[in-house]
């Protein structure tokens, strides 16, 4: 099975030992630009999803909570106020309150494209929780990106 995995996820090969989350991809141990921890990422897009749910009722109202709709309704408001930033920027509105980012594992500037593929298997959720040794869910592993802080 983990053959199969690593086939579509690259960028973490199975079997390699690091001391620390992140030294395979030369990210620092700790401070700015170490692997941000779970903790950091599920504040982080918890921010989002309120933010999203603030959102969509200033757009629908307060009737909208009624609805049976609402939720798809903030799902595609959460999924644009995750990817253009991400895709341009690195970051969230809660990545940004969390101090993290997402950078691509060639450190190339910006996320790009795979902001949209990321978000999607994000939205799905399994694959962010089933995590690598550096801490990186599916949704990274598939899109080849990593979380790292962007401050202390």
């Amino acid at each position: 099975m983990a053959g199969f995995l690593d086939s579509w996820t690259t960028g973490s090969p199975s079997g390699s030992e690091s001391s620390y989350p992140g030294e395979r991809f030369g990210v620092p141990e700790s401070g700015v630009g170490s692997v941000a921890g779970f903790g950091r990422r599920l504040a982080g897009v918890t921010v989002d999803w309120l933010l999203s749910y603030a959102l969509t009722l200033a757009i629908l109202g307060m009737d909208a909570l009624g609805g049976t709709t609402i939720g798809w309704w903030v799902w595609l408001v959460w999924f644009v106020v995750t990817v253009v930033p991400t895709a341009l920027f690195g970051m969230t509105p809660g990545m940004v309150a969390l101090g993290i980012r997402v950078a691509r594992v060639d450190m190339a500037p910006t996320v790009g494209f795979r902001a949209v593929l990321r978000t999607v298997l994000l939205g799905v959720v399994i694959p962010a929780v089933i995590r690598d040794a550096d801490g990186r869910g599916w949704h990274d592993r598939a899109t080849q990106t990593i979380v790292i802080r962007s401050r202390a």
